[in-house]
């Protein structure tokens, strides 16, 4: 098949963020299609706003010009989705192909792909990483009255014109047919795990360069640093376990808007530079070598319950990929699959010192440890396995266009 495949944030290893488009488009490179990615370059300027190709591992990438990240406002966010929806329906009602595959967030991405697929006759799938507009409405971003509308318009003009409907958690999907989607028509492919990029010994181990950390336990978080990620809570932590055991290592890496605030409040507790550090965004293929230097990775959400309760992010499959535990603050779904696999702690979001407690005593638990480590690993390598989840992906593109 030609397959055109939207999605506004898509990165390759090489860069910072998550790869779940790419690594599910070069599988199905290698399962004979051609694909076809319409995205943005996140990072251009002001004089490469413009249309520029490239092939990644065999995949015919569209970039275009649309800087975006998590430190712009609430306005600018929206006027970049809203740009790229205008060029991105340009784009693909422009390239030929047998089916359309949208993936969101945002939702603006369901524009262009309802535009190509009406102009070119062609079949859609969309899959849905969010439930929006149920997010940015729980959150307040969305408040216009007409606003509200027009998005709930969209979600479900893409549901019902779709083929087929792909959800991350069975949360989503159930969410779904609720709004009076037929069950037949929505499936769940989860997050999958890259074991070619996170399960692989690397050369060497930030331990080996850093002679803070040596063979310290180390506490890992790596994401962005947003409002809803509340990563001022895992400066919380770190205070309240230098307490208990002052050896024990945090550290922070990616960017966002809470940043700065994060790094104020770690020194205003003063524990930035002593037992918790703060690194830039890192590339997957650097990252990794911080993964498998961790003793345990850290998930958080802050926020009403439609933000985290499905919750599937990178971080968690990432940290699975790597062997390595993760302790999650929220109830969310990937919690329950880390507590109920003996993989994960939940630690509990108001209460710091018993969190604290918590992640201290795993942690010197070597027993515990060991055992985790090899569990998430099955975990890997069966349940989300990504080429297991790209063959299931590829079934139902390929249905949808037949």
């Amino acid at each position: 098949m030609r397959i055109v495949y939207l999605h506004q944030y898509f990165v390759t290893p090489s860069m910072a963020g998550g790869t779940r488009s790419f690594e599910m488009a070069r599988r199905l490179v290698a399962a004979g299609h051609e694909v076809h990615v319409v995205t943005t370059d996140q990072s251009a300027d002001a004089r490469h706003r413009g249309w520029r190709e490239s092939v990644e591992s065999g995949i015919h990438v569209h970039w275009i010009g649309v800087p975006y990240g998590n430190e712009m406002s609430n306005a600018a966010r929206i006027n970049a989705f809203m740009r790229f929806a205008l060029a991105a329906a340009r784009r693909a009602a422009s390239l030929r192909s047998d089916v359309i595959f949208a993936t969101s967030t945002p939702l603006t991405i369901a524009l262009p792909a309802l535009f190509a697929s009406m102009l070119g006759r062609t079949p859609f799938v969309f899959e849905v990483r969010d439930m929006w507009p149920d997010v940015p409405i729980a959150l307040g971003v969305l408040r216009n009255p007409i606003a509200v509308w027009l998005a709930k318009q969209l979600e479900m003009t893409a549901y019902r014109r779709a083929k087929h409907v792909v959800a991350l958690a069975p949360g989503m999907r159930q969410d779904i047919i609720d709004k009076g989607i037929d069950p037949q028509k929505v499936s769940v492919i989860p997050n999958g795990c890259d074991l070619d990029v996170f399960g692989v010994a690397t050369d060497s181990s930030p331990r080996s360069e850093f002679r803070w950390l040596g063979g310290r336990r180390l506490v890992l978080y790596a994401g962005t640093l947003g409002k809803v990620n509340g990563v001022d809570y895992l400066v919380r932590i770190a205070a309240a376990a230098a307490r208990i055991d002052p050896e024990i290592r945090f550290v922070v890496i990616g960017r966002g808007r809470e940043r700065d605030k994060v790094r104020a409040l770690a020194e205003e507790m003063n524990v930035l530079d002593r037992s918790f550090f703060m690194l830039e965004s890192l590339p997957k293929t650097e990252l990794a070598r911080w993964l498998q230097a961790a003793d345990m990775i850290v998930a958080l959400f802050t926020g009403p319950r439609a933000v985290w309760k499905d919750a599937v992010q990178n971080k968690f499959f990432d940290a699975l990929a790597a062997g390595r535990p993760i302790a999650n603050n929220f109830d969310g779904w990937q919690s329950q699959v880390a507590v109920a696999s003996g993989v994960g702690l939940m630690l509990d979001p108001d209460d710091v010192d018993s969190a604290s407690r918590t992640l201290v005593d795993a942690l010197n638990d070597s027993g515990w440890l060991d055992g985790a480590r090899v569990r998430a690993r099955a975990l890997a390598e069966g349940r989300f396995n990504r080429d297991r989840l790209a063959t299931e992906l590829e079934r139902v593109l390929v249905a949808a266009a037949t």
